[in-house]
């Protein structure tokens, strides 16, 4: 116990600095190989100029590496923190079967941080001629459509929900991974391409995708992510004390940011604190608990080699003091007024090592718990316009071409509200797709008009 609490005075909500420096990134690209057909870029979703890149770091040149990588992302700084390297790049990469593959993420966080800090690109801003486009939603799949299109120039308008743009990138991913200055100064170079932002709108309340068109909008696109968490449906659901992951996380975002008061936050000092979910999610809303004072465990039916998170994920939630519980489906809650117990069935695995249910249950008691078990899209824009239809589980059904299209002409839709919750970068590389998509659209939209058509 004296082990643990001081494991938990030792961890701080700031982003560990574990960055190169200039004269370790350019030593660690000068390992690269430079290999004729780069399985490292078949690895990256959006298909990053990989070796180029690192070739131009290695000669030293730090403002010719960011303008490659600019060509990709318009979220270098993010994609190098946060990105599952070791399942994409990283892992592709030819030196990694030997263990010594280049650090990919690492080399990327130092080109877009360098270059912040040296201002060594410079920013031009397009000429506004192309067309006019809303996107809804400020996380990875928006800010990706509205950089692309800026680029290409388009005049962009973002609106957001919250007060401060970034959606997941802020509200989502804890500090600890992902400093909110560093999601910031990436907004605020997309800023610098020409494209506005528009906070507390709540798109369908505030404004209407009709009324959007009728502003003079050529195209809209629909990037809100999955706003609803999935719940458990057990007994004791819906006691005080069981909580969603993605309201824990933006209510300690929130309080840090100073937005809301410390005590809004859901979990105290003291606290034990069960997580339900074995995905990187868990793991995010697990460490926040233990850095909040708080006892963490997570709670998973499966077995530690069937979680979805990434193992090094995995690996600082045990380094961090959270617990596991394996073999353990969750089947009740127990309460009056709040919560405080969990019951499961205890599961095993048989011969043909299959799950399955022993019918011995089993109680942990229990201040909160957090599910952590996946989300959903809300349904506030599709059911306050007309002619936007979804799937049977209320994601948005989109055409090939053009790419990214709803039933709707013109709406156009990607990311999380179009396809199951994925990574920062997936969710790019589907914009990406999306913003050629809507380019397509808008040119062949405005040929027929100059034909009288």
């Amino acid at each position: 116990m004296a082990d643990n609490a001081r494991i938990k005075n030792s961890l701080s909500f700031d982003e560990p600095d574990n960055s190169f420096n200039p004269r370790e990134a350019i030593t660690e690209a000068k390992r690269c190989l430079s290999c004729k057909n780069p399985l490292c870029r078949t690895g990256c979703p959006i298909e990053h100029e990989i070796p180029q890149f690192i070739d131009a770091l290695a000669r030293g040149n730090v403002g010719e590496a960011s303008t490659i990588i600019a060509r990709r992302s318009n979220l270098p700084a993010v994609c190098g923190r946060v990105c599952p390297h070791e399942k994409q790049c990283e892992g592709a990469c030819i030196l990694a079967k030997k263990g010594k593959g280049i650090r990919i993420g690492k080399l990327e966080q130092f080109i877009a941080d360098f270059d912040a800090e040296m201002e060594l690109t410079a920013h031009t801003l397009p000429s506004k001629f192309a067309g006019k486009v809303a996107v809804i939603g400020s996380g990875p799949a928006g800010l990706t459509v509205a950089g692309d299109l800026a680029k290409a120039g388009y005049e962009v308008t973002v609106f957001e929900s919250q007060s401060e743009p970034g959606g997941v990138l802020v509200y989502g991913i804890p500090e600890f991974r992902l400093k909110k200055d560093v999601v910031r100064r990436e907004i605020q170079r997309i800023e610098r391409l020409g494209v506005t932002f528009s906070t507390e709108v709540l798109v369908g309340p505030d404004i209407t995708i009709d009324e959007m068109f009728a502003d003079d909008y050529d195209a809209i696109f629909i990037g809100t992510g999955t706003a609803l968490p999935r719940t458990l449906d057990v007994p004791g659901k819906d006691l005080p004390g069981v909580l969603q992951a993605s309201y824990f996380l933006q209510m300690v975002a929130l309080a840090r940011g100073g937005n809301v008061d410390r005590r809004e936050v859901p979990v105290q000092l003291g606290d034990k604190v069960l997580v339900v979910g074995a995905g990187n999610v868990a793991m995010d809303a697990a460490r926040t608990a233990i850095r909040l004072g708080a006892r963490a465990s997570v709670v998973y039916h499966r077995t530690e080699k069937e979680i979805t998170a990434l193992p090094s994920e995995y690996q600082q939630a045990k380094e961090e003091g959270v617990e596991f519980i394996w073999l353990a489906s969750t089947t009740k809650f127990f309460g009056q007024d709040k919560l405080t117990s969990l019951e499961y069935e205890v599961m095993e695995i048989d011969d043909d090592k299959n799950i399955r249910g022993t019918g011995r249950l089993e109680k942990i008691n229990t201040d909160k718990v957090i599910l952590a078990i996946g989300q959903r899209p809300a349904a506030r824009i599709v059911s306050t316009t007309t002619g936007i239809e979804v799937n049977e589980k209320g994601y948005v059904i989109t055409k090939d071409r053009p790419y990214g299209m709803t039933t709707r002409r013109g709406v156009f839709a990607g990311g999380d509200v179009v396809h199951e919750p994925a990574t920062v970068v997936l969710a790019m590389k589907e914009a990406k797709k999306v913003a050629q998509g809507i380019a397509l659209y808008i040119e062949a939209k405005k040929l027929l008009e100059e034909c009288g058509a």
